[in-house]
Protein backbone atom coordinates (compact mmCIF):
# COMPACT_ATOMS: atom_id res chain seq x y z
CA UNK A 1 0.00 0.00 0.00
CA UNK A 2 1.60 3.24 -0.62
CA UNK A 3 2.56 5.40 2.19
CA UNK A 4 1.04 8.76 2.52
CA UNK A 5 -0.02 11.10 5.30
CA UNK A 6 -2.73 13.86 5.97
CA UNK A 7 -5.37 11.23 4.58
CA UNK A 8 -8.74 12.23 5.36
CA UNK A 9 -11.16 9.78 5.20
CA UNK A 10 -14.80 11.82 4.74
CA UNK A 11 -16.62 8.80 4.85
CA UNK A 12 -16.88 5.71 7.20
CA UNK A 13 -18.66 3.20 9.03
CA UNK A 14 -16.30 1.53 12.01
CA UNK A 15 -19.43 0.36 13.50
CA UNK A 16 -20.53 -2.20 10.84
CA UNK A 17 -20.43 -5.52 11.25
CA UNK A 18 -17.72 -6.72 8.75
CA UNK A 19 -15.54 -4.99 11.75
CA UNK A 20 -16.66 -7.49 14.33
CA UNK A 21 -13.68 -9.50 13.99
CA UNK A 22 -11.39 -7.32 15.09
CA UNK A 23 -10.53 -4.81 18.35
CA UNK A 24 -12.30 -1.37 17.14
CA UNK A 25 -10.27 0.84 19.11
CA UNK A 26 -7.01 -0.81 18.58
CA UNK A 27 -7.98 -1.08 14.64
CA UNK A 28 -8.47 2.57 14.29
CA UNK A 29 -5.30 3.33 16.57
CA UNK A 30 -3.52 1.31 13.86
CA UNK A 31 -5.08 3.12 11.42
CA UNK A 32 -4.56 6.86 13.16
CA UNK A 33 -0.71 5.69 12.98
CA UNK A 34 -0.65 4.77 9.32
CA UNK A 35 -1.28 7.97 7.32
CA UNK A 36 -4.60 8.79 8.28
CA UNK A 37 -5.01 11.89 10.17
CA UNK A 38 -9.14 12.40 10.34
CA UNK A 39 -12.27 10.15 9.74
CA UNK A 40 -15.59 11.27 9.89
CA UNK A 41 -18.40 8.86 10.96
CA UNK A 42 -21.52 8.42 8.84
CA UNK A 43 -24.19 7.61 10.80
CA UNK A 44 -26.63 5.25 9.88
CA UNK A 45 -29.84 5.03 12.81
CA UNK A 46 -29.69 6.68 16.47
CA UNK A 47 -27.36 3.54 17.62
CA UNK A 48 -25.03 4.40 15.16
CA UNK A 49 -25.06 7.89 15.96
CA UNK A 50 -24.32 7.38 19.74
CA UNK A 51 -21.13 5.04 18.56
CA UNK A 52 -19.68 8.05 16.13
CA UNK A 53 -20.23 10.45 19.37
CA UNK A 54 -18.65 7.72 21.85
CA UNK A 55 -15.70 6.72 18.98
CA UNK A 56 -15.24 10.82 18.26
CA UNK A 57 -14.50 10.61 22.36
CA UNK A 58 -11.61 8.52 22.15
CA UNK A 59 -9.59 9.36 19.33
CA UNK A 60 -8.50 12.97 18.58
CA UNK A 61 -8.66 12.79 14.37
CA UNK A 62 -12.39 11.08 14.65
CA UNK A 63 -15.31 13.00 13.86
CA UNK A 64 -18.97 12.11 13.53
CA UNK A 65 -22.53 12.82 11.88
CA UNK A 66 -25.86 11.68 12.99
CA UNK A 67 -28.31 10.51 11.64
CA UNK A 68 -30.89 8.06 9.69
CA UNK A 69 -29.97 6.48 6.17
CA UNK A 70 -32.41 5.89 3.55
CA UNK A 71 -32.32 2.74 3.93
CA UNK A 72 -33.91 2.97 7.50
CA UNK A 73 -37.24 5.20 7.59
CA UNK A 74 -39.04 2.99 9.89
CA UNK A 75 -35.70 3.62 12.15
CA UNK A 76 -37.21 7.50 11.99
CA UNK A 77 -39.97 8.90 14.00
CA UNK A 78 -40.91 11.68 16.22
CA UNK A 79 -39.42 10.16 19.17
CA UNK A 80 -35.81 9.57 17.21
CA UNK A 81 -35.94 12.97 15.95
CA UNK A 82 -36.25 14.45 19.29
CA UNK A 83 -33.35 12.30 20.50
CA UNK A 84 -31.12 13.65 17.70
CA UNK A 85 -31.66 16.81 18.68
CA UNK A 86 -30.70 15.95 22.28
CA UNK A 87 -27.47 14.66 20.75
CA UNK A 88 -26.57 17.50 18.96
CA UNK A 89 -27.65 19.98 21.81
CA UNK A 90 -25.89 18.31 24.28
CA UNK A 91 -22.26 17.34 22.34
CA UNK A 92 -22.84 21.40 21.31
CA UNK A 93 -22.49 22.69 25.50
CA UNK A 94 -19.95 19.95 25.84
CA UNK A 95 -17.91 20.89 23.11
CA UNK A 96 -18.45 17.50 21.49
CA UNK A 97 -17.84 16.92 17.52
CA UNK A 98 -20.71 16.01 15.54
CA UNK A 99 -19.78 18.29 12.52
CA UNK A 100 -22.94 16.78 9.87
CA UNK A 101 -26.40 15.35 9.57
CA UNK A 102 -25.88 12.14 7.70
CA UNK A 103 -25.83 9.84 6.22
CA UNK A 104 -29.21 10.85 4.83
CA UNK A 105 -31.04 10.86 0.98
CA UNK A 106 -32.50 8.60 -0.99
CA UNK A 107 -32.50 5.21 -2.07
CA UNK A 108 -34.38 3.56 -4.99
CA UNK A 109 -32.39 0.56 -5.46
CA UNK A 110 -34.20 -2.22 -3.94
CA UNK A 111 -38.10 -2.55 -4.59
CA UNK A 112 -40.43 -2.46 -1.65
CA UNK A 113 -38.96 0.72 -0.09
CA UNK A 114 -41.89 3.33 0.99
CA UNK A 115 -40.27 5.99 -1.35
CA UNK A 116 -42.90 8.77 -0.09
CA UNK A 117 -41.38 7.82 3.84
CA UNK A 118 -37.84 8.20 2.33
CA UNK A 119 -39.12 11.99 0.72
CA UNK A 120 -40.39 12.66 3.95
CA UNK A 121 -37.16 11.42 6.50
CA UNK A 122 -34.91 13.16 4.13
CA UNK A 123 -36.97 16.11 4.16
CA UNK A 124 -37.50 16.27 7.87
CA UNK A 125 -33.40 15.65 8.52
CA UNK A 126 -32.44 18.91 5.69
CA UNK A 127 -34.21 20.69 8.23
CA UNK A 128 -32.36 19.43 11.51
CA UNK A 129 -29.53 20.33 9.25
CA UNK A 130 -30.61 23.67 8.93
CA UNK A 131 -31.48 24.58 12.21
CA UNK A 132 -28.35 23.65 13.62
CA UNK A 133 -26.38 25.26 10.96
CA UNK A 134 -24.73 21.76 9.99
CA UNK A 135 -23.59 20.30 6.40
CA UNK A 136 -25.34 17.29 5.04
CA UNK A 137 -23.87 14.03 3.95
CA UNK A 138 -25.99 12.61 1.17
CA UNK A 139 -26.47 9.25 -0.43
CA UNK A 140 -28.71 9.43 -3.11
CA UNK A 141 -28.82 6.00 -5.31
CA UNK A 142 -30.98 5.64 -8.51
CA UNK A 143 -32.54 8.86 -7.31
CA UNK A 144 -30.96 11.50 -8.73
CA UNK A 145 -34.10 13.52 -10.12
CA UNK A 146 -35.67 13.39 -6.28
CA UNK A 147 -33.05 14.14 -5.10
CA UNK A 148 -31.62 17.37 -6.48
CA UNK A 149 -35.28 19.00 -6.16
CA UNK A 150 -34.95 18.32 -2.29
CA UNK A 151 -31.02 20.06 -2.45
CA UNK A 152 -32.46 23.09 -4.45
CA UNK A 153 -35.11 23.71 -2.14
CA UNK A 154 -33.36 23.60 0.83
CA UNK A 155 -30.01 24.73 -0.30
CA UNK A 156 -27.84 22.71 2.28
CA UNK A 157 -23.81 22.78 2.45
CA UNK A 158 -22.33 19.48 2.40
CA UNK A 159 -21.53 16.91 0.41
CA UNK A 160 -22.86 13.82 -2.12
CA UNK A 161 -21.20 11.14 -1.37
CA UNK A 162 -20.14 8.00 -3.08
CA UNK A 163 -21.26 9.99 -6.33
CA UNK A 164 -22.27 8.16 -9.25
CA UNK A 165 -23.74 10.65 -11.10
CA UNK A 166 -22.48 11.82 -14.62
CA UNK A 167 -20.47 15.03 -15.21
CA UNK A 168 -23.84 17.02 -15.62
CA UNK A 169 -25.28 16.45 -12.43
CA UNK A 170 -22.40 17.19 -10.50
CA UNK A 171 -22.30 20.28 -12.45
CA UNK A 172 -26.02 20.60 -10.66
CA UNK A 173 -24.22 19.36 -7.41
CA UNK A 174 -21.26 21.65 -7.51
CA UNK A 175 -24.26 24.86 -8.61
CA UNK A 176 -25.39 24.11 -5.22
CA UNK A 177 -22.02 24.67 -3.37
CA UNK A 178 -21.80 21.25 -2.38
CA UNK A 179 -19.04 18.56 -2.19
CA UNK A 180 -18.67 15.72 -4.02
CA UNK A 181 -17.23 12.30 -1.98
CA UNK A 182 -15.27 9.67 -4.55
CA UNK A 183 -14.78 6.15 -3.04
CA UNK A 184 -12.39 3.62 -4.51
CA UNK A 185 -15.22 3.05 -7.59
CA UNK A 186 -12.83 5.46 -9.32
CA UNK A 187 -10.37 2.96 -9.79
CA UNK A 188 -12.25 0.08 -11.19
CA UNK A 189 -11.83 -0.63 -14.84
CA UNK A 190 -15.36 -0.22 -15.81
CA UNK A 191 -15.96 3.18 -14.01
CA UNK A 192 -15.68 5.33 -17.33
CA UNK A 193 -18.26 8.11 -15.68
CA UNK A 194 -16.79 8.45 -12.11
CA UNK A 195 -13.42 8.82 -13.86
CA UNK A 196 -14.75 11.72 -16.07
CA UNK A 197 -16.45 13.37 -13.16
CA UNK A 198 -12.46 13.14 -11.02
CA UNK A 199 -11.16 14.60 -13.93
CA UNK A 200 -13.69 17.78 -14.08
CA UNK A 201 -14.40 18.32 -10.75
CA UNK A 202 -13.16 21.40 -9.55
CA UNK A 203 -9.76 20.97 -6.68
CA UNK A 204 -12.14 22.59 -3.69
CA UNK A 205 -15.16 20.48 -4.10
CA UNK A 206 -13.41 17.46 -4.31
CA UNK A 207 -13.40 14.62 -1.06
CA UNK A 208 -12.04 11.63 -0.86
CA UNK A 209 -13.76 8.82 1.22
CA UNK A 210 -13.64 4.97 1.42
CA UNK A 211 -17.18 4.36 2.57
CA UNK A 212 -16.03 1.43 4.64
CA UNK A 213 -15.77 -1.42 5.26
CA UNK A 214 -17.11 -0.99 1.46
CA UNK A 215 -15.87 -0.03 -2.00
CA UNK A 216 -12.45 -1.09 -1.40
CA UNK A 217 -10.31 0.30 -4.28
CA UNK A 218 -7.72 -1.79 -6.41
CA UNK A 219 -5.99 -3.72 -5.66
CA UNK A 220 -8.18 -4.34 -2.92
CA UNK A 221 -11.59 -5.07 -4.53
CA UNK A 222 -13.97 -7.25 -3.14
CA UNK A 223 -12.09 -6.94 0.12
CA UNK A 224 -12.90 -5.42 3.36
CA UNK A 225 -11.78 -1.80 3.39
CA UNK A 226 -10.81 0.92 5.76
CA UNK A 227 -9.51 4.36 5.42
CA UNK A 228 -5.66 3.64 4.48
CA UNK A 229 -6.91 2.33 1.75
CA UNK A 230 -7.88 6.07 0.11
CA UNK A 231 -4.15 6.18 -0.59
CA UNK A 232 -4.73 3.90 -3.91
CA UNK A 233 -8.14 6.33 -4.37
CA UNK A 234 -6.19 9.51 -4.19
CA UNK A 235 -3.22 7.47 -6.38
CA UNK A 236 -5.68 6.87 -9.45
CA UNK A 237 -7.38 10.88 -9.35
CA UNK A 238 -3.84 12.39 -8.95
CA UNK A 239 -3.55 10.13 -12.04
CA UNK A 240 -6.51 11.30 -13.89
CA UNK A 241 -5.78 14.69 -13.09
CA UNK A 242 -2.15 15.41 -13.71
CA UNK A 243 -0.67 16.24 -10.50
CA UNK A 244 1.24 14.53 -7.37
CA UNK A 245 -0.92 12.45 -5.35
CA UNK A 246 0.42 13.76 -1.74
CA UNK A 247 -0.69 17.01 -3.51
CA UNK A 248 -4.19 15.97 -4.15
CA UNK A 249 -4.21 14.45 -0.57
CA UNK A 250 -3.63 17.53 1.09
CA UNK A 251 -6.00 19.54 -0.72
CA UNK A 252 -8.90 16.89 -0.09
CA UNK A 253 -7.95 17.46 3.34
CA UNK A 254 -8.72 20.68 3.33
CA UNK A 255 -11.98 20.48 1.82
CA UNK A 256 -13.31 18.44 4.35
CA UNK A 257 -11.66 20.59 7.37
CA UNK A 258 -13.71 23.05 5.59
CA UNK A 259 -16.68 21.38 4.94
CA UNK A 260 -16.74 19.98 8.22
CA UNK A 261 -15.46 22.94 10.24
CA UNK A 262 -12.53 21.58 12.02
CA UNK A 263 -9.63 23.16 12.80
CA UNK A 264 -6.25 21.83 14.07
Amino acid sequence: MPLFSNIFDSHSHYDDHAFDDCDRDLFISEIFGSGVKYIMHAATDLESSEFGIASSKRFGGFFTSVGVHPEYPDKFSPQILDELEKLIESEKTSGGKIRAIGEIGLDYHYEGFDREKQLFVFEQQLLLAKSHSLPVIVHSREATEDTLTLLKKHKPSGVVHCFSGSVETAKEVLALGMYIGLTGVVTFKNSKKAQEVAKTLPSDRLLLETDCPYMAPEPNRGKRSDSRMIAFTAAKIAELRGMDTQDLIDITNLNAKRLFDITD
